[in-house]
Order: C-alpha cells, then sequence, then structure tokens
C-alpha cells in the first residue's frame, strides 16, 4: 500500500511535463550523490546528537587537532560519498564550534535548537525557492506575520526574512534612502543619490558597525554617519539629537534616518526609541531600529515600556537566529510603508522576467490546472536584497508551533533573570565589581584584586582572566569596554542557559583569578 503523499515506485521521476519513462532508463554521469538522504544523515546523525550533548572535555579543540585532516589541495578525483561522510562525522562535527553548550555566554547568537536545525535542512532540500507556491513558502510568509503579531507591531506592517542582521538593517537604511530622496522629489533606487545633497545618519557610540557598512553600501557613505552623544544612563541624548538634526537641515544637508538601539549588543541598553521616534517624525525623518539582538525584549513587560510604540517605527531589524534560536542565517525587516519598501528594492523585469510574467497570467486565468511552477506564492522579491532564497522563515514557523509564544516570552525573561541574578552575585561577592547594571540579558563585571589600584593593571588581569577562562571552558564570556571599563561580558540567550550559569561564571571567575596570583 501506498501511503498518503507517496507516489508508486515506477513514477517517482515523473514530474508535470517531465514524465518521459525513458529517463529513468537513461545512464547517469553525475558524480554527485543525489539520492538516499536517509542513510547520509544517518551517518552523521549520532557525531550530531553527541556533540549536542556537550560532555568530554570542556575545552574547545586546538586548531592542531583537527587543521592536519582538512587541509589539502583540490582534488582532481573525488573521493567519494562515504570518505565526504565520514570526515564530516569524524573531524568537522566532533571539533565544531560549541557556542550551544550551556556555559556558552560570549555572543549574541548560538546554536539552534533540534526542530529549526531539521526545518532548516527540509528547505534546503524541498524549499530551495522561496517565491514559488508550496507549503514553506505560504509558512515563511507565516512566519513573518506570526513575528509581527508577537512583537506588537499593527498588522498593516509588512515584513521579509534576510540573511541576517546586517542585511535586515540594510533593507531598513534602504527604505530610508528611499523615504529621503522621495521628499526632494525623486527616486534613489532609479537616479541614484547624487542630488540627496549631504545625508546624514545619526546614531550613538553603541550603534552595531553594520549601519555605517549599509551607508556604504547604499551609496550613502560611511563618513555621513553622525554620532550623537550618549546621556548619563548611555542612551542617546535626546536634546542632542534635536540640535543635530536642527542645525544639519538649517545647513542644508539631509536627514536621512535617525537610528534606535533596541538593546546594544555591548551593554543591552535600550534607547528612548519613544521620544526618538516623536523627534525623528516631528521633522519628516525616517526612524530605523536596530533590534537585531535587543528586540525581542519587547517580550518581557518589565522592560516594554522602554520600546515605547512599535507602530511608531518606521523600519525595524531582528534576528531570529539570536535568541529564538533558528539557523543562522535568519534575519527580518518589518516596514511600516509597503510602498516605500517596494519602491526601494523592486527588481525590473528582463525578457525572460516577461515570458514568466505571461506564463504567470496565463495560469492565473486557469488556476485549477495550473501546476506549482506556474503559480508565484505568497511574498515578494520586491521587499529586499535577496532573490534566489530558501525559505528561512520554515524554521522560525517550526520553533513558534513548538513552543508557542509562550515559549519564547518565558526564554526572554528567563535569560533577563539570569543577568539579574549574575549582577546580585557581583554585588554580593568581595572582588567583583559591576560595569553595567543589567537592562536585558547582558550582564558587565570585572574582577579587582586587593591592593590593585591602576586602571591599566586591572584591564590586563580581567583580560588575563578571560584567557584562563577560554581554557577551562567551564564558562565562557567575551570582553567589552564601558566608560574606558575592559570587564566580562555574559549575553544569556542560548535556550541551554539556565540561572544556575550565572552561579557557575562567578564561581569559575574566581577560580581564574586564584589561578592568576599563583
Amino acid at each position: 500500500m501506498i501511503g498518503a503523499g507517496a507516489a508508486p515506485r515506477g513514477a517517482r521521476r515523473r514530474i508535470a511535463g517531465m514524465d518521459d519513462p525513458t529517463r529513468i532508463a537513461a545512464p547517469r554521469a553525475e558524480l554527485a550523490s543525489a539520492d538516499d538522504l536517509t542513510g547520509a544523515a544517518e551517518a552523521v546523525l549520532p557525531a550530531l546528537d553527541a556533540f549536542l550533548r556537550y560532555s568530554g572535555p570542556d575545552g574547545a579543540p586546538r586548531r592542531s587537532a583537527w587543521l592536519p585532516a582538512l587541509d589539502e589541495p583540490l582534488p582532481e578525483e573525488g573521493a567519494g560519498r562515504e570518505a565526504v561522510l565520514a570526515t564530516l562525522r569524524d573531524v568537522v562535527i566532533p571539533n565544531g564550534l560549541r557556542v550551544g553548550h550551556p556555559g556558552f555566554l560570549g555572543w549574541v547568537t548560538t546554536g539552534p535548537s533540534v526542530v529549526p536545525a531539521v526545518a532548516g535542512l527540509v528547505a534546503s532540500i524541498a524549499a530551495p525557492q522561496r517565491w514559488w507556491v508550496h507549503p514553506a513558502n505560504h509558512l515563511d510568509s507565516l512566519a513573518v506575520e506570526w513575528l509581527r503579531d508577537l512583537l506588537g507591531f499593527p498588522r498593516s506592517v509588512v515584513g521579509t526574512f534576510t540573511s541576517g542582521g546586517a542585511t535586515a538593517n540594510l533593507v531598513g537604511l534602504g527604505a530610508a534612502r528611499q523615504h529621503a530622496g522621495e521628499r526632494l522629489g525623486i527616486d534613489p533606487s532609479r537616479d541614484g543619490v547624487a542630488a540627496i545633497p549631504s545625508p546624514r545618519v545619526y546614531v550613538t557610540s553603541e550603534t552595531h558597525h553594520v549601519v555605517g557598512r549599509a551607508l556604504g553600501t547604499l551609496g550613502l557613505g560611511r563618513a555621513n554617519v553622525r554620532e550623537i552623544p550618549l546621556d548619563r544612563e548611555r542612551r542617546m541624548d535626546l536634546r542632542a539629537l534635536e540640535a543635530a538634526l536642527d542645525e544639519d537641515r538649517a545647513a542644508g544637508r539631509t536627514p536621512v534616518a535617525v537610528v534606535g538601539n533596541a538593546g546594544d549588543v555591548n551593554t543591552g541598553i535600550v534607547d528612548p526609541l519613544g521620544p526618538m521616534a516623536e523627534i525623528a517624525h516631528a521633522r519628516d525623518v525616517w526612524f530605523h531600529v536596530d533590534g537585531a539582538y535587543g528586540g525581542w525584549g519587547l517580550l518581557d513587560d518589565r522592560v516594554r515600556a522602554r520600546y515605547g510604540d512599535p507602530g511608531t517605527y518606521d523600519s525595524f531589524a531582528v534576528d531570529p537566529h539570536k535568541w529564538m534560536a533558528v539557523p543562522v542565517g535568519t534575519g527580518l525587516t518589518l516596514c511600516r510603508d509597503r510602498g516605500i519598501l517596494t519602491r526601494a528594492f523592486r527588481i525590473e523585469m528582463g525578457a525572460y522576467d516577461r515570458e514568466r510574467q505571461s506564463s504567470l497570467e496565463a495560469a492565473a486565468a486557469r488556476p485549477e490546472d495550473a501546476v506549482p511552477w506556474e503559480e508565484l506564492g505568497r511574498g515578494t522579491p520586491d521587499w529586499g536584497v535577496d532573490f534566489s532564497t530558501p525559505a528561512r522563515g520554515l524554521a522560525v514557523w517550526a520553533l513558534l508551533r513548538e513552543i508557542g509564544a509562550r515559549g519564547i516570552r518565558e526564554r526572554i525573561v528567563r535569560h533577563d533573570d539570569a543577568a539579574r541574578e549574575l549582577a546580585a552575585l557581583v554585588r554580593a561577592t568581595p572582588g567583583l565589581e559591576l560595569l553595567a547594571e543589567p537592562e536585558l540579558s547582558i550582564c558587565v563585571f570585572r574582577h579587582v584584586p586587593d591592593g590593585m589600584t591602576d586602571p591599566a593593571a586591572i584591564d590586563d588581569h580581567n583580560a588575563a582572566i578571560l584567557r584562563v577562562l577560554r581554557t577551562r571552558g567551564r564558562s565562557l564570556p567575551s570582553a567589552t569596554r564601558v566608560d574606558g571599563r575592559y570587564g566580562l561580558r555574559a549575553c544569556f540567550l542560548n535556550p541551554r542557559n539556565e540561572a544556575v550559569e550565572a552561579a557557575i561564571l562567578v564561581e569559575e571567575t574566581l577560580a581564574a583569578a586564584r589561578t592568576l596570583a599563583g
């Protein structure tokens, strides 16, 4: 009996319009493996399961442990399927990047949890082209709508998945460029930016560097970033922002966008987004919010007021591959004005596209007979820079379908709690000093030995502690500077992070300090 959705063996290669039975018997010249996915997966799955247990030595393998097995010239003759799978199983996986370890607190990204990882594999095979009609296309667009609703944006907001936060910010700022040009009566996406006099984009010292790179890519120029000072709470100074906008407008410059941090990646502090939106809109300037890491703080009611009304954001960048722990390569741009976004990124049609459009129109007249590649699905490539793209949102849908809105809210709150627990332990522990009070899930602190007062010596001491922690491998923060002082930075967003990791980090920090003291 054939199960639901299965096809008879003799029809396994029959596709509408391509069902010539002689194709089955044709000799196969391609050397790459094209079948038995189950066997290939079974060859590496035990190694992946072992990797996810994070057992054995805590320290990461040294390069010398794996490089000799991988560093080779381009082979003229392939080694074959089994040899490749064996290398993946025996070398690549066991020596992989352990960012999903419960004690890894270093970065604002992590390894995916299991169900989204499997969904990513499904997308790569069953949904390699996002825009056509198939189940993953529908679920990709549904995931955009679910995230829009989860984060509290109006239903009129549109969005598209991107390859990450850098691209999500670029798309939002591309819409800002279009908005600024159209205010001057030009179309920047068609005519370029030369007619926009002295563009300016307003940021702080805590704005992520991908914003500057986006301006370079968009032709607005990295040098046209104007840095607004921080106030005493290390947020954008509102009076300084107003003064800069008015000064530039009076001087004939073009304010293009104000960029707010919805939780910077250094300390997790949220800019005064509500007042910033009011200041920008009073001057008809685009308000873009970078929430790649901290945008998920919208789900923690204790800090929700810091974000103002998301409906006032003109564009918003957020990374599901950070706090949601879906596969890396999944960002999202949300935009309030679909017309601006479309005009900024519309794809022009060539001869090939016009022929395809004719086919689509013909299929629309007979939808009951249309085959999938004669009909476009949900969403549009006119809202971003990608054209050929997998259905990245399938993994997002899978995670939300698995744990629901409550599950992701509880994760955010749990991690914010862990940062607060770490801060409390630091305050209560002699020799430790808190450098930044947690607002979200980041806590920055340092160790100060008795009698050590020289700032440079304290910095060097904490850099040495970090090296010891990396060697021990039980708890691994990163480092940053707060008001010029070097500190250990712990970021809780790994789904395997629990509050106990705060206590372990304090314990490990003190142990490292004792090691250095001899």
